[in-house]
């Protein structure tokens, strides 16, 4: 068994640290909730008020636990590596896997 998870977690940490992958997580962070930080930065710096207030108000809104905001970037992360990077076939081969292993996980709920 450990080695089974010492497996999992070398191949989630390649997938994870790929510098193609943190490209777009990065951007896809910078689209879901980086801006509302900048946002609230150059409010406080440059004391505008409904600066301020939006990115506050959008932050405190990610951190409420019903806030999909987690999900959503690692989708729009994927999507932007498929688009920008279609030619990198490791990572992608990992995406790959992991949708056929739902796949049969789903299928397999279904038969029962």
């Amino acid at each position: 068994m450990p080695k089974k998870i010492k497996h999992w977690l070398k191949k989630t940490a390649m997938f994870l640290l790929n510098p193609r992958f943190l490209l777009c997580f990065g951007i896809a962070w910078m689209i879901t909730n980086g801006w509302s930080y900048v946002l609230f930065g150059l409010g406080t710096f440059l004391n505008v008020g409904w600066m301020m207030a939006v990115g506050g108000g959008y932050m405190a809104f990610l951190w409420l636990p019903i806030s999909p905001e987690k999900i959503v970037t690692v989708v729009i992360a994927i999507w932007l590596l498929k688009r920008l990077f279609p030619n990198d076939q490791k990572t992608l081969a990992v995406l790959i896997e992991i949708k056929g292993k739902i796949k049969a996980a789903v299928k397999k709920r279904k038969k029962k």
